[in-house]
């Protein structure tokens, strides 16, 4: 892999924000206020900070609202691709489905449209290229979901313990990851499936092919409830005062 600037980001939008219902009936959560903005240009404020150059969002729950959050189809300059999914495909038919949006990039970053983090992610582009991996996970040592599993070497050996490898600790999967565009050929076009199938596939296949870093500085939060909604909310915008 050469090392080179990631210049391409999926952030993922597409979700029916089912959990924070009501506040998400007229609006996809991604695009949800907090303290004055959406929460969707948290994630682009912090993959600018390392040099992407281009976000592809996927939409499907009132699709228009993007374009209108988005009237000139850029944040910042950075220009804005939208693919709409008619019918929901999850993260892995997401991410097959930008497959030729990705023009000549030979990897990407997938980024969750939902939580607000500062972490630093130079941590993580270095994991990636260290151990050479096909996806390399970024994970918190703590959280409320702890359900991924790495080895001592910084591999990922299983998640959702479906593989019974425990590994050395137990992470919560920080909802960002590095992808080379080699890893495409694992995915269905047109499939509705979780990333997690092909990832523990891959694994399965081969113990050292999915990487994985823990990564505890800064902040993370997953927008979730309408209680943590209203929390984030709040603290965020006293934090801004």
């Amino acid at each position: 892999m050469d090392k080179e600037t990631i210049k391409s980001a999926f952030i993922l939008g597409a979700g029916l924000g089912t959990r924070l219902m009501p506040l998400t009936g007229d609006t996809p959560k991604p695009l949800l206020p907090v303290a004055g903005r959406p929460i969707i240009t948290y994630a682009m404020e912090h993959l600018h900070g390392i040099g992407v150059r281009r976000f592809i969002i996927n939409t499907h729950h009132r699709p228009e609202k993007y374009t209108e959050a988005f009237p000139e189809g850029n944040w910042r300059g950075i220009p804005i691709i939208l693919r709409h999914e008619p019918v929901l495909l999850d993260t892995a038919g997401g991410i097959k489905n930008i497959e030729d949006l990705l023009a000549n990039d030979e990897r990407f970053i997938v980024y969750n449209g939902d939580i607000i983090t500062s972490l630093p992610l130079p941590a993580l582009i270095g994991r990636h290229f260290g151990l050479g991996t096909e996806v390399t996970l970024a994970l918190r040592s703590h959280g409320p979901l702890q359900n991924v599993n790495i080895d001592s070497d910084g591999f990922i050996c299983d998640m959702r313990n479906i593989l019974r490898r425990p590994g050395v600790q137990s992470c919560l999967f920080a909802g960002i990851y590095i992808v080379e565009r080699s890893f495409l050929r694992h995915l269905e076009a047109g499939k509705t499936e979780s990333i997690v199938m092909p990832l523990i596939a891959s694994i399965r296949n081969d113990p050292r092919s999915i990487g994985g870093v823990v990564i505890d500085g800064g902040i993370w939060h997953d927008v979730g409830t309408p209680e943590e909604y209203n929390r984030l909310q709040k603290g965020l915008y006293d934090a801004n005062r």
